[in-house]
Formats: C-alpha cells, sequence, structure tokens
C-alpha cells in the first residue's frame, strides 16, 4: 500500500470514529428517553391507582391512625381509644364521618346484637368478603362503636371488643404472619362519631330493618389504598 492509500485509509478511521460515537451518544440517548417515558408512564399508572377518596384530609387522618394505632413498626399499640380517636382525627364527629362516605360500595358494617361482641355467621361472612377486596391495598381499617344506651364505660368496652372481634376473627381464618401489620384498630364508644341512618343504606351484615341505634352497635371495616 502506497503512503496516499495509507493516508485516505487514516482519514477514513479519524473520520469514522466521531461518526461512530454520534450514533452510540444517539442510541444511548434514545434509551434514557425511553427508560424515562416508561418511568413517567409507572408514575401516572400508579397515581391513577390512589383512588378519587383519598383527599388530603383521610390521607392525614389515616397517616395519623397508622402512627397512633399500630399500623406503622414500631407504633404505639394496637388500638386507638376514643379521646385518642379525637385528637388522631382532629375532626367533629360528623365530620369524621363524612371522610369515610366516598367509600360506601367499598366498606362493609359489621352489625352486633345489642350488649354482645361476639359475631354472628353473617357478620364474620361479611369480614372475609371485605377482606378479600384487597385490591393492592396495605391498611385494612377498623372503626368500631357502641350505640348511646348504656352506661358510657360499658359501650366503649363493647366497642373496643367489637374491633378487636374483627382482628381475632381474621386471625383465626387467614393466619397470616403479616396480618398484624396490615389490621389498624380504632374504638369510638359512643361518645364520638355516631352514625346517621344514612348509613344504613351502605353494604351492611345485616338486611334487616336498621335504625341508627342499631347501626351503631357495629365496626366500619374497608381496605384503604391511598398512599400515605
Amino acid at each position: 500500500m502506497n503512503d496516499t492509500s495509507k493516508r485516505f485509509g487514516l482519514m477514513g478511521v479519524t473520520l469514522a470514529i466521531p461518526a461512530i460515537l454520534v450514533v452510540a451518544w444517539a442510541s444511548s440517548a434514545q434509551t434514557r428517553l425511553e427508560e424515562t417515558s416508561s418511568a413517567a408512564k409507572d408514575v401516572a399508572i400508579a397515581s391513577v391507582t390512589d383512588d378519587s377518596y383519598c383527599t388530603p384530609q383521610l390521607k392525614a387522618i389515616i397517616r395519623r391512625v397508622a402512627g397512633a394505632c399500630g399500623l406503622i413498626e414500631g407504633g404505639g399499640g394496637r388500638g386507638c381509644q376514643p379521646m385518642e380517636a379525637k385528637k388522631v382525627a382532629a375532626l367533629s364527629g360528623d365530620d369524621f364521618n363524612a371522610l369515610f362516605k366516598p367509600l360506601s360500595k367499598r366498606a362493609h358494617i359489621i352489625q352486633f346484637d345489642a350488649s354482645k361482641t361476639e359475631l354472628d355467621a353473617e357478620g364474620a361472612t361479611a369480614i372475609e368478603k371485605a377482606w378479600s377486596d384487597q385490591r393492592g391495598a396495605s391498611f385494612f381499617f377498623v372503626v368500631s362503636r357502641a350505640s348511646t344506651d348504656g352506661a358510657s364505660e360499658m359501650n366503649e368496652t363493647l366497642s373496643r371488643d367489637r374491633a378487636k372481634g374483627v382482628l381475632t376473627h381474621l386471625q383465626e381464618k387467614f393466619k397470616d404472619e403479616d396480618l398484624k401489620n396490615q389490621v389498624g384498630l380504632l374504638w369510638l364508644g359512643e361518645q364520638y362519631a355516631q352514625l346517621g341512618d344514612e348509613f344504613c343504606s351502605w353494604n351492611r351484615s345485616r338486611s334487616a330493618q336498621c335504625t341508627p341505634v342499631e347501626i351503631n352497635r357495629s365496626a366500619f371495616v374497608a381496605w384503604i389504598d391511598c398512599a400515605i
């Protein structure tokens, strides 16, 4: 090969190197763009799963309940009592109940007999149905109440034991080690957040005639899939 051929060959190689680098850079940039676009799509899809009922107010309450009532690891305990509930909610009873109205198609109200904490067959079935409707959520909310008839101290005990009865049934039925980290209990007694008769139209464990007294002998259960 003569000197002229060598020079042209070297020039060709020299010119080819930037072209190869530009192609490689462009390919890498395209890959990064595709990855970014994919990530953006993933974020958008994830945000859609944050259902419309997840208002800032509801998220704030859930975050407080999760920390104070045993959901967040290292939290204070297995449940919250009525006076603690007022601090957790920082709302009036009516306002607190109104936050959950968008859950009317998903939540279940488990009803109990007067002065009783034992689940009947319909209540157990309703709890299992609610538990099976997880849809990827990680927080199962149990809010129990008592009606205003009887002594306040007794009603607080009834409310607490109704909430714990739901948890016990889930533990015995599903025997899931992670369950204790998914179920948050909030017992309200008779002193706070009584339900009105409009809640009688919700998914209830009993189909019989419903009154405000009867609807408050209950535990409200639902999966909450708000991102908190």
